[in-house]
């Protein structure tokens, strides 16, 4: 079967990357979200099925910054919510996006705030 639209073929790529990272207490998953306008990013634990510390571009004081810019700024504010809660290693999700532009840019940031993966 051929994947006929964008998304189709995003799903395809979300359902063979979740196929091998999985989360745990000890090293949740980042998993990111990016629409046109905004860039979301949480912790899941998924033995438990809960969200340990999430992050979102609207928390962000963006004046001046392009969107890559935000996104490196999101990536430091899940990296700071995880330090504060003990979380300083992870696995990360791209969620079918390409590992480019925004996506690399939130990553950058988690690094940066002293998140490891």
């Amino acid at each position: 079967m051929t994947t006929k639209t964008t998304v189709e073929a995003r799903a395809k790529r979300r359902r063979r990357i979740r196929a091998k990272v999985v989360g745990s207490a000890a090293r949740p998953r980042v998993s990111v979200f990016r629409s046109n306008r905004a860039i979301y990013a949480q912790l899941i634990d998924d033995a438990s099925g809960t969200t340990l510390a999430a992050a979102r571009s609207s928390e962000i004081d963006g004046d001046g910054l392009d969107k890559s810019g935000v996104a490196k700024k999101v990536g430091m504010l899940l990296a700071e919510r995880a330090r504060a809660g003990n979380i300083d290693s992870v696995v990360f999700d791209r969620s079918g996006y390409l590992y480019h532009g925004r996506v690399k840019a939130l990553a950058e940031g988690a690094r940066e705030g002293g998140l490891v993966f």
